[in-house]
């Protein structure tokens, strides 16, 4: 297939490779006041755009609910004022953050006089594979940034429109700092050969592929990518509550881990309550998320409790709802929480409320997810919230970058060594 100009999709997407390695070598010097202008920027231009902006989210938002799509995947895809604020301020966020490149992470002398540092350094050129959320346009375009690194972005077709719009505004910002405007870089086509074109690693010029949505996007990547991943799996968010949990704090915790925004990936979707305070602890969580219009889905002992609970299947413990969807089940010891959360947890968040410091620390030490968390909501498993400003993702898996991937995640490093003349015998 050939694109508007005439290019097939493999000359075209080769061409945004070569054209984001040259604005590599610039930006890995960059100085930062003038990246943060360009951020700086790129808020401002996100702002004065908002009626071109709200306009072509509308046109995907229509196209959308053409084709059927879930309340919940609308969700994801909506832009408003608000949210277009939300972005301008991450840009703002990312702005205050601290330069990571050329930072040094550690430094020691050797007994001959040599002094070796390990120094921050961009990653290089960055591919960007994600679905439905605009937002992640401008997150992942100044983060690399702020990290130095070019990046090429490839959004959902759903989205296509809006994130046309929104990277139309962060090339203002680039141009408006006197960065190349090579430096972010947007798929311009729906083709899904442009992504294998990614894959490939563009003639070598692609250092890292991050992506960000399902399951089937995050399987093709991974199967298909000749250069390495920074995988973003699903959210199949737990929570378990624990028999000294505090009543009150757990029907807000998971009121609002469900409720607040059901499409997140850090969205709860599987409750497992100890038995021994099912009877009094049960019954006001499954209240607060129905009263908000949740389905409720239960083993049998919930079912028995509860009124207006389906019954579980075995699909529904490894099934991320992203929808106003719980699954719930009675377990009958903080081990028996731990084996559930093993079998079917995909690595993303899960947490605990409890009051005893020794389930705490035993739950945190043997669940092995990118976030644990203990008497707070899952919601908060996010690049912003942990005073990152923004982020690309949440890596589930254990190479290079874990949990929220921020500008230190987009680094990597190299060893600075100076000496005074030594020589090796």
């Amino acid at each position: 297939m050939k694109t508007m100009t005439g290019e097939t999709i493999a000359q075209m997407m080769n061409a945004m490779g070569e054209k984001a390695r040259a604005a590599a070598r610039l930006l890995a010097v960059a100085p930062t006041p003038a990246k943060d202008k360009a951020l700086h920027e790129m808020a401002r231009a996100i702002r004065s755009s908002v009626p071109e902006i709200l306009a072509a989210n509308a046109l995907d938002i229509a196209a959308m609910r053409a084709n059927g799509q879930t309340a919940a995947y609308l969700d994801r895809g909506t832009l408003n004022e608000e949210r277009l604020e939300g972005i301008a301020l991450a840009l703002e966020d990312i702005a205050k953050l601290q330069d990571p490149v050329g930072s040094t992470i550690a430094s020691w002398d050797r007994p001959n006089g040599l002094k070796i540092s390990r120094v921050r350094t961009p990653l290089g050129v960055i591919g960007v594979i994600y679905e439905s959320r605009p937002n992640v346009t401008a997150d992942a375009g100044a983060l690399c940034l702020k990290a130095g690194n070019p990046v090429i972005l490839r959004g959902g077709s759903d989205t296509i429109e809006s994130n046309r719009a929104i990277h139309r505004a962060l090339q203002a910002g680039l141009e408006a700092a006197g960065l190349p405007i090579d430096a972010i870089q947007i798929v311009p086509v729906k083709d899904r050969a442009a992504v294998g074109e990614m894959l490939k690693g563009l003639n070598g010029n692609v250092d890292v592929i991050v992506p960000r949505g399902g399951k089937s996007l995050v399987a093709r990547v991974q199967e298909e990518a000749r250069v390495p991943v920074f995988a973003h799996l699903e959210g199949l968010v737990h929570i378990y509550v624990d028999k000294s949990a505090d009543l009150n704090k757990a029907v807000d915790i998971v009121e609002n881990a469900k409720m607040r925004r059901t499409g997140v990936c850090g969205a709860l979707e599987t409750l497992l309550v100890h038995e021994d305070i099912a009877a009094t602890h049960l019954l006001p969580m499954i209240d607060a998320v129905q009263a908000r219009g949740c389905e409720v889905r239960g083993d049998d002992e919930v079912i028995a409790l509860c009124e207006n609970v389906r019954p579980a299947s075995e699909e529904d413990w490894s099934t991320e709802y992203l929808d106003a969807i719980l699954s719930v089940r009675i377990v009958s010891s903080a081990e028996d929480a731990i084996e559930h959360i093993a079998r079917y947890s995909s690595n993303h968040t899960d947490c605990i409320i409890a009051e005893d410091p020794r389930v705490v620390n035993e739950f945190f030490a043997r669940v092995d997810s990118a976030i644990v968390l203990n008497n707070a909501s899952t919601q908060f498993a996010d690049g912003g919230e942990f005073g990152m400003g923004a982020e690309i993702g949440i890596a589930t898996g254990r190479m290079h970058a874990r949990g929220p991937v921020g500008v230190e995640q987009l680094t990597s490093f190299k060893y600075v060594v100076r000496g005074q003349g030594q020589t090796r015998p």
